[in-house]
């Protein structure tokens, strides 16, 4: 049976009686892992048990195929329902999965954990329309769905957020499921001892990656907002990002906006264009990558382009301050982004 994503939370807290195997599978590796466990969990309390909990990787089902009809007919010598997890599944596992569940009588659960399938994927097919096995595609979070995860993992600790530090942390979170997890953890041990957390417990414990600080100096440059381009400008400047690693970052980021905004002008859609461009446009940045493609020329984005590569070779190749140079070009940039396209 195919479970759809928005019913997939609802499926995995009732496990349907009749369902002998789950295929998790998607881009994200993270809500994939945690389902996972999540089911075993449901099975199993303790997941090292070996009596209850078996662990394969596909690659060793593919060189002994009756090992996994072997597990899943076995019985736990401490009795109780056991789980069988095949860990890296893929199409190749079709055939061996195929009779085992055609033919099953075992009372085990098998979890089956697989990447991002194509939907012609002979392993999707196989659970989707077997009457004993569910497939579930694992999707990343959105905005509101990892906004709610914040709230939820704080308030399980009795804390509360500010919406500020709410929307800040949702703006740095969601490429991964398990990365958010570690970034919650790494946030709820920095504010332990206190009732709320601010923008800049956020800022000070989930500031750490150097990339999406940079994107939000371009994201802030190119919607012409100098207050949040000071404030970007000033935690790259504490952490050590040099000037130059910044002007090459918004150079890539004013190219692919200068690309973005041929389409656009052809009748391509923001959604369409953040797709195609690579790397694609994360879904946190896509309100700032409309109004730059709605806001900016593409005879200014040539101007910025040229002031930027200018001032990149003025840093690597003067004795001009090279951290002056750059927030002058980028705060130049910020003033041509408010004006009309």
């Amino acid at each position: 049976m195919i479970v759809k994503p928005a019913e997939a939370e609802r499926f995995l807290a009732r496990l349907p009686e009749q369902i002998g195997a789950v295929l998790l599978y998607g881009p994200d590796n993270g809500v994939v892992r945690e389902r996972a466990e999540r089911l075993a969990r449901s099975i199993v309390e303790d997941l090292r048990d070996p009596f209850r909990v078996a662990e394969i990787e596909g690659s060793a089902l593919v060189e002994d195929p009756a090992w996994l009809s072997s597990e899943a007919a076995a019985l736990s010598m401490t009795g109780g329902r056991r789980v069988v997890r095949v860990r890296a599944a893929g199409n190749a596992l079709s055939r061996i999965l195929e009779p085992v569940l055609a033919n099953y009588k075992g009372s085990a659960l098998i979890v089956a954990e697989a990447g991002d399938l194509a939907r012609d994927s002979s392993l999707r097919e196989l659970f989707q329309e077997a009457s004993n096995a569910a497939a579930i595609a694992c999707y990343q979070d959105s905005p509101e769905a990892i906004a709610e995860l914040v709230r939820v993992s704080l308030k399980s600790e009795g804390l509360a957020i500010a919406p500020d530090a709410l929307d800040e942390a949702v703006s740095l979170l969601g490429a991964d499921r398990g990365t958010t997890r570690r970034e919650l953890d790494k946030l709820l041990l920095y504010v332990h001892g206190q009732s709320r957390v601010s923008l800049e417990d956020v800022r000070a414990i989930m500031g750490d990656d150097a990339e999406a600080r940079i994107e939000d100096v371009c994201d802030a440059a190119g919607t012409g907002d100098a207050e949040r381009l000071d404030l970007a400008l000033e935690r790259l400047g504490t952490s050590g990002v040099s000037a130059v690693a910044i002007l090459r970052f918004a150079i890539g980021h004013f190219q692919r906006l200068a690309v973005g905004k041929g389409q656009f002008d052809k009748g391509d859609t923001p959604d369409a264009i953040a797709r195609r461009a690579r790397p694609p446009v994360h879904f946190a940045r896509m309100g700032a990558f409309r109004t730059q493609l709605r806001n900016w020329s593409v005879e200014r984005l040539r101007d910025a382009l040229d002031l930027l590569l200018e001032t990149e070779a003025l840093c690597k190749s003067t004795a001009v301050p090279a951290e002056a140079a750059c927030g002058r070009a980028l705060f130049t940039v910020a003033a041509w982004g408010r004006l009309p396209a």
